[in-house]
């Protein structure tokens, strides 16, 4: 199949996607049905649990010995960090503060929330093996960075939004702690004994982490929308937003491939620097929002997060097509 044939296919395939479908249909359905009232709490602790059986899972599947071995990489996973948790963060520091005047406040403040947000995982080392790319290292580093960003976004995020009088609660602190970084330590005791179990039934424990995500964008979409957060977004605000995440793709995927060939990396770690560096992962920043923001502000914060998804899964598909044809030829 040619490269240009494989892109059109695999841009066919982030539109029908079935977590992308799944999410824009979670969408569509707090649209029309959110919950409020007692049931929006009941939906929120619903959420809250199975984010929790999310961060489980997990910590039953990374295997501790791939961590070690991940680590000898060093100067890829460290020009992954910098870039994902430093120029990424800054960009969205800089483009939230470009258009805080022009987007509502939550809107603009979803774009500093994408910018500190660690890399996607299944995704990344898809189209990293696509295009020739360390598949190994593309595996462990968005673990790590996954990992890492579980602390570390909500850290980055409280700091840079203090200028917009946004803080992080103690409470929220103690939710992430309870919430995502217990049951992760949990899984990684218990993986001896329940990993066999979660290997043996992939399709099933796929489908549980995407259920548990698309509950959590769920609640928080239901909260925009019964506080009419998202009924005063224009139209034209919508599109200006689509022209941001168009300059941040272009800075996250220009900026990943430019740093691997100033850092000279060899061909597959460049490959694994710009797809593990530029993407940002809606399984991290859906819980977290869930976590961080009353629901009547989550689901606007959580919209560039949306968009990005998808914008970065079309972008992804050529990209990966040409440079797998370039790295057979």
């Amino acid at each position: 199949m040619g490269g240009a044939a494989m892109a059109r296919r695999m841009i066919w395939r982030a539109f029908t996607d079935k977590f992308v479908m799944l999410l824009f249909a979670t969408v569509a359905l707090a649209s029309v049905l959110p919950v409020s009232g007692r049931s929006a709490e009941i939906a929120s602790d619903v959420s809250a649990a199975a984010i929790f059986l999310l961060f489980f899972l997990h910590g039953l599947r990374l295997p501790r010995e791939e961590l070690g071995r991940a680590l000898k990489n060093w100067k890829l996973q460290a020009a992954l960090f910098l870039f994902v948790f430093g120029l990424m963060a800054a960009a969205g520091f800089g483009l939230s503060h470009l258009m805080q005047t022009v987007l509502p406040v939550d809107l603009a403040l979803g774009l500093l929330f994408l910018g500190t947000l660690p890399s996607t995982v299944q995704s990344a080392t898809a189209y990293s093996s696509l295009a020739g790319g360390n598949v190994a290292a593309s595996v462990v580093a968005a673990a790590l960075l996954n990992l890492i960003g579980v602390v570390l976004t909500p850290v980055l995020f409280a700091a840079l939004a203090s200028t917009a009088g946004v803080t992080v609660t103690g409470d929220a602190v103690l939710r992430i702690l309870s919430i995502l970084l217990l049951p992760f330590a949990l899984g990684q005791i218990l993986q001896r004994w329940l990993r066999p179990l979660v290997a043996e039934r992939k399709a099933l424990v796929t489908w549980m982490d995407r259920t548990a995500i698309a509950i959590a964008v769920y609640v928080a979409f239901s909260g925009a929308v019964v506080d009419g957060a998202l009924g005063r977004v224009s139209a034209g605000q919508f599109a200006m937003l689509g022209g941001v995440i168009a300059l941040f793709l272009a800075i996250g995927f220009g900026g990943a491939w430019l740093t691997g060939g100033a850092l000279r990396l060899d061909g597959p770690d460049r490959r694994t620097m710009l797809f593990s560096g530029a993407q940002k992962s809606i399984a991290i920043g859906a819980p977290l929002a869930a976590i961080l923001f009353a629901p009547d502000r989550a689901g606007v914060i959580l919209l560039p997060v949306l968009v990005y998804h998808l914008a970065q899964l079309v972008l992804s598909a050529p990209l990966a097509a040409r440079l797998g044809a370039s790295a057979d030829g």
